[in-house]
């Protein structure tokens, strides 16, 4: 069965041909958990900021924020962290804080808990983290006619998958696609925006932000999308805007005073979202040409001449700049040392200086590149110089250790939302009667839960958001 989502941001295809166990996560907000591996920050007690272990229950990331800097009466831009988490979910992570520590151990927001650990000179940003540990149940397993898997039928398949997995890929891998997080999972609207930006057309960029329909966005947000796309911007929509949509009320007010800014309008974005744009239309590139490389019939984990490798460090990241060309020659030992885990292939996150491969997988990437029309794009953005990109590799591969699996007992369908009361709508695969299934694993930071989990679902993207 089609998916527009995955068919929009390129992640279809899978590792192995099984059927998988179906199901959905986020059938309630606690079924899916996340632990930031923070990398250790030095504490002084003279230090300029606050550093605390915050743990957030159904908060997007950039929007508690907003609610922290308001409380704390800062700029939003002196709140620090590595990384952003699922909405829908229960995460703790590190924050950075440039304010007093009796301050921020005073706020006070609803499901969120705030543990103060004392100083630092040291801010953190986007992936100055080693990893995050998961805990995530799949609920209403069942097989692909939609009937009710067993706790053993489930847990079969999950073995079955991750020893194919690990047959075609070698130990404790998957493949490395960027998950439907980086592109927005109700409304993937941020590939369309940066797509705008780096041809520098901010009226487009700003319009398709505040405008793009989203087809798992809730009705109220649809409506005024639909207002939008039909009678423009005016004073009566700052009326009926939500006060979750805030972001789109800055960029409305700003347009409201000042017509033809809109660059000015865009800046209304937090910084990381500008940058996520932009981020996100390169994701499309690597993930893209990683299914014409699944299509295509080459190995992900192994390279073929022509192919870029590079080393993957202590964190089991990879090292951009080691990064070399597979040649004939040095295939058998470049070869060795990616089964050894020492060395990963890797895929294009394009830019200005970025190299693609060379020979059969150099030629698949520049397809995918010029599909996308990005071909003659300079990735330099004038206007907003830091949204400009050199490039990157990324590995079309990613590790998940600490793996373990077993099933919990059906819940009490009045615990588990709207969603699971309403039962399974067109498209979906999932039995309120089916197992449910709890994976635990670590991924290195970069890599998507989601990503591992649809290896085991094998089911639409709207039942994994």
């Amino acid at each position: 069965m089609s998916d527009p989502i995955a068919q929009a941001i390129g992640l279809q295809g899978y590792a192995t041909p099984h059927e998988g166990i179906g199901g959905i996560i986020k059938a309630r907000v606690t079924d899916f958990r996340v632990e930031e591996i923070a990398t250790p920050v030095h504490h002084d007690n003279r230090g300029r900021f606050t550093v605390a272990k915050i743990t957030l229950t159904n908060w997007e990331t950039n929007r508690f924020c907003n609610q922290l800097s308001a409380k704390l009466r800062i700029p939003r831009n002196r709140v620090f962290f590595a990384g952003t988490k699922d909405k829908r979910a229960v995460t703790s992570q590190l924050f950075v804080i440039d304010a007093p520590m009796n301050k921020v151990a005073e706020v006070e927001l609803p499901d969120v808990e705030i543990e103060v650990l004392g100083r630092t000179h040291q801010k953190i940003g986007f992936g100055n983290h080693r990893g995050n540990r998961f805990t995530i149940v799949v609920r209403g397993c069942c097989h692909p006619d939609g009937t009710p898997m067993t706790d053993d039928e489930a847990m079969a398949e999950v073995e079955r998958i991750q020893n194919d997995m690990e047959a075609s890929l070698g130990g404790q891998r998957f493949p490395n696609w960027i998950g439907p997080q980086r592109f927005g999972s109700g409304r993937p609207v941020t590939p369309h925006v940066g797509r705008h930006v780096v041809n520098e057309d901010w009226e487009q960029a700003v319009m398709t932000y505040l405008s793009m329909e989203g087809p798992n966005e809730e009705e109220e947000a649809q409506a005024i999308r639909k207002q939008i796309r039909e009678n423009g911007l005016d004073e009566g929509l700052l009326e009926s805007l939500p006060r979750w949509m805030g972001f789109e009320r800055r960029m409305i007010e700003h347009l409201l005073s000042n017509p033809d800014d809109h660059v000015g309008a865009f800046r209304k974005l937090p910084t990381n979202l500008q940058l996520m744009t932009v981020h996100a239309l390169q994701s499309i590139v690597f993930n893209k040409s990683l299914q014409r490389r699944l299509e295509e019939g080459l190995p992900l984990s192994r390279p073929v001449v022509g192919d870029i490798v590079g080393r993957i460090d202590e964190k089991s990241q990879l090292d951009v700049n080691s990064c070399v060309v597979v040649q004939e020659r040095t295939l058998n030992r470049i070869g060795r040392n990616c089964d050894l885990g020492r060395l990963a292939t890797t895929g294009p996150l394009p830019g200005s200086e970025i190299s693609t491969c060379e020979g059969q997988p150099g030629g698949l990437e520049q397809a995918t590149i010029d599909s996308e029309g990005l071909g003659s794009v300079s990735w330099n953005v004038e206007a907003v110089p830091r949204l400009s990109s050199k490039g990157t590799r990324r590995g079309l591969v990613a590790e998940f250790k600490e793996f373990s699996v077993d099933t919990v007992p059906i819940a009490e369908g009045s615990t588990l939302g709207k969603r699971w009361e309403n039962g399974p709508g067109e498209g979906d695969r999932w039995h309120p009667e089916g197992a449910c299934v709890r994976f635990r694993f670590t991924l290195g930071s970069g890599s998507y839960a989601t990503v591992l989990l649809r290896e085991f679902m094998k089911g639409p993207l709207s039942n994994m958001g």
